[in-house]
């Protein structure tokens, strides 16, 4: 489930490093071009809110290899793209499909014993978190010696292995909701009224990756402007955010010893000192290269934390709940990526830093709020 996650998420975000070929291959803007991660997270987002909750009702295993059509489709499409807009419609699909990996989760989170809940949530969310980060890795390589068609196709394949692997290997587990889907989707509205939890880690986890995704929208543009760098020197800078993404592991070994509260209020302030770092990093590698360890640190081990929180609480609805943080998050990513890329038009560097520095205290602000609540 751990390499599944990693392996289906990193299709979100093989276009972060390729901004630049794309914008050179349609002759747009970097502003134009920034709706394609745009469409890819608002595409997750709403496959979050009416896939995941099926989970509840209906087999995951077969959910899941059903949406790997989708997924597998939806690639080559954006592979063979003749046009910006066709590009933006197959990105939302691609968003849209490649949600299995928040089936994984909860599907973990219930296989495991109460006192291992932590860690195992911990383990595959840094495959997932790992796949994020190895895919802009991987993505401004090819992208860089291949062209960023190439990137789409090779992703294509590497799902097709995959579901191969999943129809032999996946087990099925029992679902707990009886009614109907009508059902099942209202139960989402009274579990955001009736859950004060679900609604504050949707918050902090949507603010969160509104910075994380502002970063990762507009880095490629900064190491083209201030440094010289292609997409694979961007690329590259994944694979210190997989070093940071191991935390995720380490974080959910914290949440089965420690007070949870006093968690959220640690990793908040780490990523607080991440933002302040890349505020003085505009023409340092160096700046930049420790406040990507920080920023992916602190983001996932935060992630990490929420959804433990979340599932504890929850357990008989476990993907409903997941749904709901999860639809929260991608919002809060989708809004990063708008206002990162209207934050660098306009302000560069400075401008990005100083939008992921308010997100973050916006974090702590609220959560210290809504404790005293």
């Amino acid at each position: 489930m751990a390499a599944g996650a990693g392996l289906v998420v990193a299709n979100n975000y093989y276009n972060q490093p390729l901004l630049n070929l794309i914008a050179a291959t349609f002759e747009v803007s970097e502003s134009q071009v920034s709706r394609i991660p745009l469409a890819t997270q608002l595409g997750y987002a709403f496959g979050l809110l009416f896939i995941i909750p099926l989970g509840d009702k209906f087999s995951r295993r077969k959910i899941i290899l059903y949406d790997f059509i989708a997924i597998i489709i939806s690639l080559l499409i954006t592979a063979i793209a003749p046009s910006l807009w066709i590009l933006t419609i197959s990105s939302f699909v691609v968003g849209f499909s490649s949600v299995v990996p928040q089936l994984f989760v909860p599907m973990a989170a219930e296989l495991a014993t109460e006192e291992n809940r932590g860690k195992v949530i911990g383990i595959v969310m840094s495959g997932l978190l790992i796949g994020i980060l190895g895919s802009r890795f991987i993505s401004g390589i090819v992208g860089e010696y291949y062209g960023w068609r190439v990137m789409y196709f090779l992703a294509s394949g590497i799902m097709l292995i995959y579901v191969a692997i999943l129809y032999f290997k996946l087990p099925n587990v029992a679902t707990d909701f009886k009614g109907t889907y009508v059902q099942l989707m209202r139960s989402l509205i009274n579990i955001l009224k009736t859950k004060p939890e679900v609604r504050v880690a949707a918050l902090r986890g949507g603010l969160a990756f509104a910075g994380f995704s502002a970063f990762w929208t507009t880095l490629v543009f900064l190491m083209e402007t201030n440094f010289g760098y292609g997409s694979a020197v961007s690329g590259m800078f994944g694979l210190l955010g997989m070093i940071g993404a191991l935390g995720a592991a380490f974080a959910g070994k914290l949440n089965d010893k420690y007070n949870q509260n006093k968690l959220v209020l640690l990793f908040s302030t780490l990523l607080i000192l991440s933002w302040i770092v890349f505020q003085f990093s505009e023409h340092s590698l160096i700046g930049i290269v420790i406040g990507v360890l920080l920023i992916d640190f602190s983001l996932q081990s935060l992630h990490v934390t929420n959804q433990n929180i979340i599932f504890s609480k929850n357990p008989d609805a476990r993907n409903r709940v997941n749904t709901i943080y999860m639809v929260g998050y991608f919002i809060g990513g989708a809004l990063g990526t708008i206002a990162g890329a209207h934050a660098w038009e306009h302000f560069r560097w400075i401008g990005v830093a100083t939008l992921g520095l308010i997100f973050s205290v916006l974090i702590l602000i609220f959560t210290t709020m809504l404790e005293k609540e």
